[in-house]
């Protein structure tokens, strides 16, 4: 939308300050996604614990486990693990499969309640007088929608962990024990996980910034992928704006996290290992909880660039065409001011 005689704001700088004005949505975007990540520790700690219960372990593999020598105990846990590689996958294939469809459900009603406060919250700035800009925001988005992009996400992240997969077993090929090559089998193992993670990066993007016009607009997935790459067309300057500047604020913090994290590792001598550790874990989560919050910012700023107007460009009122006004004479004068006779002979004028 293009709007004359209005100032222009930066979707980027209003991605920032909606984290300061509406902080509890980044603590919201914080709580989800915690709580995913802790039921995915507990479980993953419980599927171990039920795995390790399935081991057989012998009276001699307890002599070689005692006897503190490398060679013996990796034969003992070598006897202990024999044939229990197909429970371990199996087993790591109901966990995933779980987590993914959590997340994919709690996912879609988590994005779904902060994209519409977010509506919200930017139509109310363009219009203040607006106190029911929430209660106008489309009802007819259907969850499916979204629930689809997050299952599209989803099988994205397992092909591309299959992709890094292939990657090892490539390299592998191209360094056989007969002519060992590990330089061409790094290089290219390298070149194809980075393919990979640029491929999946796009894509993962593009998917969940879709989900903003299935809430905004009441889209189909597919009609909202084509919304995101209209969005990308019209709007590149600002959506790489808000990608460069939230992606700088992401590795500022990226760094400060590696530099407070050296402390506890130079006094590890020093410090008790449960402080240490402690410590280690404590920025890590701080680290992460600052990454979620930065999200909902650059989620504001994509919101912004489609619930702001945008002025018009290089617009002055001297270049604005200007409308004649009911006391022009030629509009009284009973003359056609556009007759083609007029306008080829000045002087009948």
């Amino acid at each position: 939308m293009l709007v004359s005689g209005m100032k222009r704001r930066s979707p980027t700088l209003e991605g920032f300050r909606s984290l300061w004005r509406q902080p509890s949505l980044g603590v919201a975007e914080i709580a989800w996604r915690w709580s995913i990540g802790g039921a995915a520790a507990v479980l993953g700690v419980l599927a171990f614990f039920e795995y390790l219960g399935t081991l057989t372990v012998t009276r001699g593999d307890l002599l070689l486990l005692r006897s503190r020598r490398p060679t013996l105990i990796s034969q003992a846990m070598a006897h202990i693990l024999r044939g229990s590689g197909w429970r371990a996958v199996q087993a790591m294939a109901v966990l995933v499969l779980g987590l993914a469809m959590g997340w994919i459900v709690i996912s879609a009603i988590a994005r779904a309640a902060t994209v519409r406060a977010l509506v919200a919250y930017f139509r109310k700035q363009v219009a203040a007088s607006d106190v029911h800009a929430e209660e106008r925001l489309s009802s007819g988005w259907r969850l499916s929608s979204l629930l689809e992009l997050n299952f599209f996400r989803v099988a994205l992240t397992l092909a591309a962990f299959a992709a890094f997969l292939a990657a090892f077993i490539l390299g592998g090929t191209v360094s056989p024990a007969e002519n060992p090559s590990p330089g061409a089998a790094f290089l290219l193992m390298l070149s194809v996980i980075v393919l990979v993670w640029l491929a999946w990066s796009v894509l993962n993007w593009f998917l969940s910034v879709a989900a903003i016009f299935v809430i905004r607009d009441g889209r189909d997935a597919v009609a909202s992928i084509a919304a995101t790459l209209d969005l990308c067309q019209n709007r590149i300057g600002s959506v790489f704006a808000a990608g460069t500047w939230f992606g700088l604020a992401h590795v500022v913090c990226f760094f400060v996290a590696t530099t407070v994290v050296a402390f506890p590792l130079g006094l590890a001598g020093v410090l008790p290992p449960a402080i240490t550790v402690g410590g280690i874990l404590l920025i890590t989560l701080l680290y992460f909880a600052v990454v979620d919050f930065l999200y909902v910012g650059r989620l504001a700023a994509y919101v912004a660039m489609l619930e702001i107007p945008e002025p018009i460009a290089n617009a002055s009122p001297g270049l604005l065409p200007s409308r004649p006004s009911a006391s022009d004479p030629q509009l009284n004068s009973g003359v056609d001011a556009d007759e083609l006779i007029l306008s080829d002979h000045p002087a009948l004028g």
